[in-house]
């Protein structure tokens, strides 16, 4: 009894501050172990993307007669490069919407087929995907150049009498093909979020089909649909050496103007060629932020 007595009373709260610091210590080391993995990335980024973007917007503004929007005045006062991004953001636009049309349906149908033809197709679409540069300019030549093959057989059975890949429409065309795969392997997991109970659901309900898909269909993949469509977009607004060597440079287009301008094929003026280069990184920040207001919507529709 007398043992007792004599032991200290415990004082609340006075082995807290010790169990506290024994939880938080790991966390830290957690966080800064983290950060210190992340280190060599963020590294890499500043130098390969942040560093570059801000000498392309320094040297914009750099003229012959000082620092200035002189480069900028001149892009959108000279009608040749006006037309350059009328074609860069028609081509984009329009390649893009075909792309994602048939990438929803190749990527709705393989969800309905056979395992195996399922991963025969997604590896195809891989490797496709990375299909460009000169030999996807080279096998178009072959199939739909003036004697391509395609060409002459469609032009024999009397599909159609005349197509010209070196046009904007054969350009559409070019990138059509090669939006499609990348469309089919960024869409295709999110039909997974698509689960069958709530169309045989909807069915009992008395839903048909265009209800399924208007109410419950598409406002769950909208995100995705609008998240690939500008995927598509900037790839289609950045390519540069598929149409480079299908039309040897001749086609009017910011990536082929920007390039002329560096390599100083007809006049070198690098900082032209910078300002150029920041209205596209403007182009694709409108469409970015657009992107973000009609996901945002598309959010409130469907809640």
């Amino acid at each position: 009894m007398s043992a007792t007595l004599e032991q200290s009373p415990k004082i609340p709260g006075e082995a807290e501050p010790a169990a506290v610091r024994a939880r938080t210590t790991p966390r830290l080391r957690g966080k800064w172990l983290a950060a210190l993995c992340l280190l060599p990335f963020a590294v890499f980024f500043f130098v390969f993307q942040i560093a570059p973007l801000l000498w392309v917007a320094i040297h914009s503004l750099n003229t012959a007669d000082g620092w200035g929007l002189g480069n900028f005045q001149k892009i959108f006062a000279s009608k040749f490069y006006l037309q350059a991004i009328k074609h860069s953001l028609q081509i984009s636009f329009w390649s893009s919407l075909f792309g994602i049309l048939i990438a929803i349906l190749g990527s709705y149908s393989l969800r309905q087929v056979d395992s195996k033809l399922r991963d025969f197709v997604m590896a195809f679409s891989n490797m496709t995907s990375n299909f460009a540069g000169v030999p996807l300019a080279f096998a178009f030549i072959i199939l739909l150049g003036f004697n391509g093959a395609l060409t002459l057989l469609l032009k024999k059975l009397g599909v159609i009498e005349d197509f010209n890949l070196y046009s904007k429409t054969g350009l559409i065309v070019l990138y059509t093909y090669f939006q499609i795969p990348l469309g089919v392997l960024l869409l295709y997991p999110a039909f997974d979020a698509l689960r069958e109970d709530w169309r045989e659901s909807a069915a009992l309900l008395g839903a048909g089909t265009w209800q399924f898909w208007r109410h419950i269909g598409l406002p769950v993949l909208t995100p995705a649909l609008l998240g690939t469509f500008v995927i598509l977009l900037a790839n289609a607004l950045g390519a540069y050496a598929t149409v480079y060597y299908l039309t040897t440079g001749n086609f009017n287009v910011l990536p082929i103007r920007i390039a002329g301008l560096v390599a100083g094929d007809i006049s070198l003026d690098p900082n032209l060629a910078s300002a150029l280069a920041m209205v596209l990184v403007g182009l694709m920040a409108l469409i970015t932020v657009v992107h973000q207001l009609l996901l945002k919507r598309s959010y409130h529709v469907a809640r």
